[in-house]
């Protein structure tokens, strides 16, 4: 099975990143979680993105806030889909974060999920590997029909009121 990468573009947005990690685990998906930033260690983060593929990654989650260029920079060394998760803080509490992760130049696509959407992250990086590993699309299967139970368990609760 393919790994997922989860980059950080800091050590404060670990406790953010922590659901996706426990997601990765919770779907059995082998990860590594590394720190790197798009402005203070580009080499190292390009040199990264350039050898994901041939180190057994499947796809990269990037996290990172205030102006997360980190998604952006990685997928221009890769052809693995970048996830990009633009966090909350500075001035515009993530909102900075989402637009620079989504404004994409042609020729760079790079998919962002909602400010902090750790989880979703990496339901959508376990997705993508689904579309190879069959167990892992029927984990999924069961995963969302676990959520549709759920709810309609909450929908039975509400309906007696």
């Amino acid at each position: 099975m393919k790994k997922i990468a989860v980059v950080l573009g800091s050590k404060n947005d670990l406790p953010t990143m922590m659901s996706c990690v426990e997601t990765l685990q919770k779907f059995g998906v082998p990860y590594e979680v590394r720190i790197l930033s798009a402005h203070r260690t580009p080499n190292q983060a390009l040199a990264f993105a350039r050898d994901a593929r041939a180190n057994g990654f499947g796809a990269i989650i990037a996290a990172a806030g205030m102006a997360a260029h980190l998604g952006g920079v990685l997928a221009s060394s890769t052809t693995l889909p970048v996830i990009a998760v633009p966090l909350s803080g500075g001035i515009n509490d993530g909102i900075d974060a989402l637009y620079a992760a989504v404004q994409m130049p042609r020729g760079v696509p790079v998919a962002c999920v909602a400010v902090g959407g750790a989880v979703n992250s990496a339901l959508l990086a376990i997705q993508m590997l689904g579309i190879e590993d069959a167990s892992l699309a029927e984990k999924l299967e069961t995963e969302k029909k676990a959520m549709e139970e759920t709810v309609l368990s909450f929908d039975e609760e509400v309906r007696k009121l």
